[in-house]
């Protein structure tokens, strides 16, 4: 069986420790694709160090992650991703998006930062992976302007309603599903079952978001089987099925 993780943030100063240990876990659960999204420019060196070590294994993103939008050096980090997208290979821009947690404040620059890594993402020919949290509509407004055949990417760490999931799979958008599918109050389990499968992919977000049994652990990418046996369950499919399907799924989007 072969697994994906497509978001996982393995440069985390969370593995500081055992880094290498956590991957090759990973690797030896048949967890041996893991995708790599950015936050700002201040982790490049440490993701690009990552693929070095394990380049048959570690695909990079680029993007401005939102919470990293901030007045005085947004357009500076855009400029980097711009100019990184420009130099070398990635697979996905990303992650992008919109939070509006942590801060509504900068909400107009959060859309213009988001549609702008959009832009960069059919310029380059590439997929995005969306951070939204409390922002569902927002999230969708900025995807109804530039909806068409070039958007395509995956909606990271989905947590919305039926309703949402649709409406994402409308803008030819994969669902991230990670822990939270195996969380009481997820919710989400609720309904995934009427989700076509081909819609949906893996993700740990670790070293966020641990699925049960290890909720409010660290998170770690071998964890992925967990949120596997989980869907297995939801769709009453084996989990030889869903590693599969999940990871066909995520070739589509990122072309690898």
């Amino acid at each position: 069986m072969i697994f994906t993780d497509t978001h996982t943030h393995l440069y985390s100063d969370a593995f500081a420790e055992d880094r290498k240990e956590t991957i090759n876990r990973a690797i030896l659960k048949g967890v041996t694709r893991f995708f790599i999204p950015a936050i700002d420019s201040s982790y490049a060196d440490k993701m690009y160090e990552l693929e070095k070590e394990f380049p048959n294994n570690i695909f990079l993103m680029m993007g401005l992650h939102p919470t990293d939008v901030k007045p005085e050096t947004y357009q500076q980090e855009l400029a980097f991703v711009e100019r990184e997208l420009e130099r070398r290979q990635f697979y996905a821009v990303g992650e992008i998006g919109i939070d509006l947690y942590w801060d509504k404040s900068t909400l107009a620059l959060q859309q213009e930062a988001f549609q702008r890594q959009i832009q960069l993402a059919k310029k380059y020919k590439l997929p995005i992976n969306i951070h939204c949290r409390d922002a569902f509509e927002e999230v969708f407004e900025v995807l109804e302007r530039e909806k068409g055949e070039e958007l395509r990417g995956i909606f990271h760490c989905f947590s919305g309603t039926e309703e949402d999931a649709r409406r994402a799979i409308s803008y030819n958008l994969k669902l991230g599903i990670g822990g939270v599918a195996t969380f009481k109050n997820g919710k989400i389990d609720q309904f995934l079952h009427k989700i076509d499968l081909k819609h949906i992919v893996l993700e740990t977000d670790s070293p966020y978001l641990a699925p049960v049994p290890y909720r409010g652990k660290r998170n770690e990418s071998a964890y992925i089987v967990n949120v596997a046996e989980k869907l297995a369950a939801i769709y009453d499919l084996s989990l030889e099925e869903i590693a599969k399907q999940t990871t066909a799924n995520s070739v589509d989007v990122f072309g690898i």
